[in-house]
């Protein structure tokens, strides 16, 4: 039944409530082909479909980036995330759903105060010294309100909202259903892994609500920056914080968004987006830890023309071999080299550079000419001219035209360059990041070919080779053991035949019901003519029955053959 397949009872609630906010903002088809509707009347729900005429003349991204607002934090969190994903969405798309916003009206004191009170062990005005009730900001996940310690530190006291946990846990498990079922009802999906995105997001989203969590990133940032004096981390408070609630230190500076503030008071624009961008790259190329939503809301710039950054909630991981990568494709952008970036564009999307089609029907020799057209575009350009960000932005279009999507590590880390790039050009429209990220790419890179870091790989490498060959035998002896108990399978999996296989299932499924339709009617027919029997309409009852259910088959049956032609006119 679909109330199965798209919720337990427990988020038949939310169900209802996620279906009634897309309807309320013109999306009912969404609803409609998704089975909600048929899923909630199961479960005893009514929806009504009005007509909103305002609401239909708005463009798609307009709607949903609207009913994403109103259903709450997992899909906010989920349309800002998609907002980075310029290898999946379009610009029209990417555009609009950076305007997402998660500012909602603050919890009332009252409310927080059991929670506070259990989290603190006393009311919060007995722990600190000040406690101010009107908060500084309320997201959709916490809000902020500023207070002081005992010993006169300003302090803020992030507090995630009650009853968050239960309605993202909620939300999460209903994404991964209906990614199942998208993933089922709509092939074209398949590429892009939509159940994978929905879990990495689940991931993310479940360690972003842990406020201890977040205390932990950016005492970790704190420690591997800790060569930029210019940089200012909040101190974590760990008396007070835990999982529902984190204290750090007030940071008082410049908005990141107050421009003429910055030019008012003197500070070195230019010097800030210098600043800005080499502390990101170290974080990106040589950490492999970085803070992933480094937008404007999240900067302070200080006197002395230092930067403070906040917010760890949102950080994205790159392992070493990702790093090296990334490195080749930074510097082939830079330097005006297609094919190391066609390569490494290539084998993070799981395809091979060369001739034939990938396994989702991508023709990768046409995509690594187009990839290397792109970047040839660039030849000549002088390196000051270069926006990097741009280019990212294009070349994950390209890949979108494709059906290809990127890891979600990845397309985290382009965001946090587009945004890195987005936000030295607001300091100083003359910045160019990739000025900036050549000198550092380079010596990351040279640092990686030492005669210290050429040892370490290859005695890692020997000792893993060593490792293998030392389970070896008993490998071969479980083998032959399992093929002499006839337990050793082989498994091809070719994705055209397997295709061709369901093809052909389908034709002789629809055979069957065609000869059982003919059957009906042959019957129902020799019926007719032996009088006696039951009626119907002054006719024999079980011979027009009979035609009947031939009527509904062929209805069936044309409708079925209709789907199919337009299956294979999709997919070519």
């Amino acid at each position: 039944m679909l109330i199965e397949t798209l919720g337990a009872a427990r988020d038949a609630h939310r169900l209802q409530q996620i279906a009634a906010v897309l309807i309320r903002h013109g999306l009912g088809d969404v609803v409609r082909r998704a089975g909600l509707a048929d899923a909630l009347a199961r479960a005893g729900h009514v929806l009504r479909f009005p007509h909103a005429d305002e609401l239909a003349r708005l463009p798609p991204p307009v709607q949903v980036r609207r009913a994403l607002e109103e259903l709450g934090p997992t899909f906010v969190k989920l349309g800002q995330i998609l907002a980075g994903r310029a290898d999946l969405l379009g610009p029209e798309w990417i555009a609009e759903l950076t305007h997402l916003q998660s500012r909602v009206p603050a919890v009332p004191l009252a409310v927080l105060r059991p929670q506070l009170a259990l989290d603190l062990g006393a009311e919060p005005e007995a722990v600190f010294a000040r406690f101010d009730e009107k908060p500084l900001a309320a997201a959709s996940i916490a809000q902020a309100h500023r207070a002081a310690l005992k010993d006169g530190t300003e302090v803020v006291v992030k507090v995630l909202r009650p009853g968050v946990r239960e309605v993202i846990e909620a939300d999460l498990r209903l994404l991964e259903r209906l990614a199942r079922l998208a993933e089922e009802q709509w092939p074209a999906l398949k590429p892009y892994r939509p159940r994978l995105l929905v879990r990495e997001f689940g991931r993310s989203l479940r360690r972003e609500i842990d406020l201890a969590n977040e205390g932990h990133n950016a005492e970790r940032i704190a420690a591997n920056l800790a060569q930029f004096p210019e940089l200012t981390i909040p101190r974590v408070h760990w008396a007070y914080t835990g999982p529902r609630l984190n204290v750090q230190d007030f940071i008082d500076g410049v908005p990141a968004e107050d421009l003429e503030r910055l030019t008012r008071e003197g500070f070195d624009r230019h010097l800030l987006a210098q600043r800005g961008a080499r502390m990101v790259m170290k974080m990106i190329v040589e950490d492999g830890f970085f803070h992933a939503d480094p937008h404007p809301g999240n900067l302070f710039y200080l006197s002395g023309n230092r930067i403070a950054l906040i917010d760890f909630g949102m950080v994205g991981r790159i392992p070493p071999r990702r790093r090296e990568e990334l490195l080749t494709l930074l510097l082939g952008l830079v330097e005006r080299r297609p094919q190391a970036v066609a390569d490494v564009l290539l084998d993070w999307t799981g395809g091979a550079a060369g001739h034939g089609r990938g396994g989702n029907g991508v023709q990768l020799g046409a995509l690594e000419d187009e990839i290397e057209a792109f970047v040839d575009r660039y030849h000549g350009t002088p390196l000051a001219q270069l926006n990097l960000g741009d280019m990212l932005v294009e070349v994950t279009g390209v890949l979108r035209e494709h059906r290809l999507a990127l890891p979600s590590d990845l397309a985290l880390l382009i965001k946090a360059f587009i945004t890195l790039e987005g936000a030295g050009r607001a300091l100083d429209p003359g910045f160019h990041v990739a000025a900036e990220a050549l000198p550092i790419l380079r010596k990351v890179l040279r640092a990686r070919y030492t005669p210290k870091a050429i040892g370490q790989r290859g005695w890692a490498a020997l000792t893993g080779t060593l490792g293998v060959l030392g389970e070896l035998p008993a490998s071969l002896m479980q083998l032959l053991r399992r093929a002499r108990h006839g337990q050793v399978q082989v498994n091809i999996d070719i994705a055209e035949l397997r295709e061709t296989g369901e093809r052909l299932d389908r034709a002789a499924s629809r055979l069957a019901i065609a000869l059982v339709i003919a059957a009906l009617i042959v019957g129902s027919s020799i019926v007719m003519t032996v009088g006696g029997g039951p009626k119907l309409f002054g006719l024999p009852a079980f011979g027009l029955l009979g035609f009947v259910g031939a009527v509904a088959g062929g209805l069936w049956l044309v409708r079925s053959i209709r789907r199919g032609v337009r299956h294979i006119d999709e997919g070519d």
